[in-house]
């Protein structure tokens, strides 16, 4: 009895073992830990990784730009043993090279949010369709504002980034500006935009932009930007000059704090984009490759939501109430 019991506990440990070993390990690389974005995005592969019985590792950029902290975390994830990574890059083109080494290695890379320059360098992208979503804003600014008399100003991301491109392009495009479609690769600068400035995503930046805008057209009447931090720094440019209740901001994010603003009548309406999905998405796939060493390719569309603080006849929204249940930061 003693040695069957013996030899149960032997095989069950084995099979511990077997399974431990077996348990598969996926990397997840944000542009940087402090962002609310890629925070709500490390909890969607901690809560999908911990249903699916995978072990997740994680890391960062110090800031966001930062390439080589990227690349850094991609060879220790590889030397750590994990068969898929997902990653949001800091420098589309610059990561390459490491995406490549790894996937020489038989390792899976899906870009999450941001793609790869160019698209194909990893094996697939999931993501919000950024140009859509600035669609839907600018259908949004249309219905409220016409066509007529615009003077638009535009707090875009920094020179080249294909996020910053796509809203960008996106939001005139539903304005109805001929001739900028989502195959446009620059910024298009049609006459209604008469002030265009880089803001990072940074609302100090944002507010600096709007300021130097203003200064040079005092009669904007629209401000687009490239997300919700953007837009409250040009809010608190207009309300320096008492004009923040004639001009019309319109962003994209979806950010807990960008839907209070459009609550409180800072933002007139946003395109809300969901990262808790887009590493949701990636961790099973990577437990699916795992399993059967099929790898996804091309792009998953992980959706967009026009939230808005006025419903307007002819364009589909939510309210704030919708957006703040979905929102992501802190509620």
């Amino acid at each position: 009895m003693k040695l069957q019991k013996t030899i149960l506990a032997v095989a069950l440990s084995s099979v511990a073992a077997s399974a431990f070993a077996a348990q598969p390990i996926i990397g997840l690389i944000t542009k940087t830990e402090t962002n609310p974005f890629f925070v709500k995005m490390k909890e969607g592969a901690e809560q999908q990784a911990k249903q699916l019985g995978a072990k997740l590792l994680t890391a960062a950029g110090k800031a966001d730009g930062d390439n080589a902290g990227q690349v850094t975390a991609i060879e220790n994830m590889i030397a750590a043993g994990a068969k898929t990574i997902l990653i949001t890059p800091s420098d589309s083109k610059a990561i390459v090279p490491a995406i490549k080494k790894a996937r020489e290695q038989g390792v899976m890379v899906i870009a999450l949010d941001s793609p790869t320059d160019p698209v194909d360098a990893a094996d697939a992208l999931f993501a919000t369709d950024n140009f859509a979503a600035g669609v839907l804003i600018g259908k949004y600014t249309k219905a409220a504002k016409g066509t007529q008399g615009l003077k638009i100003a535009t707090l875009d991301l920094f020179p080249g980034h294909p996020v910053g491109i796509a809203r960008h392009n996106g939001f005139l495009a539903g304005l109805g500006v001929p001739g900028v479609t989502a195959k446009t690769t620059d910024l298009a600068k049609p006459a209604q935009v008469v002030c265009m400035g880089d803001s990072y995503g940074d609302q100090a930046k944002g507010q600096t932009v709007m300021e130097n805008c203003l200064q040079k057209n005092p009669d904007i009447n629209v401000v687009y930007t490239i997300n919700e931090p953007a837009a409250a720094g040009a809010y608190k440019a207009l309300k320096a000059v008492g004009r923040e209740k004639e001009v019309l901001i319109v962003s994209v994010d979806g950010g807990c704090d960008g839907v209070k603003n459009l609550k409180d009548g800072v933002i007139a309406a946003t395109s809300q984009q969901y990262p808790l999905k887009m590493a949701a998405y990636g961790v099973k796939a990577g437990v699916n490759y795992a399993k059967t060493g099929k790898k996804v390719s091309g792009y998953v569309d992980t959706g967009v939501t026009l939230i808005a603080g006025k419903k307007l006849a002819g364009v589909d929204s939510k309210d704030a109430a919708f957006g703040l249940g979905a929102c992501w930061g802190n509620k």
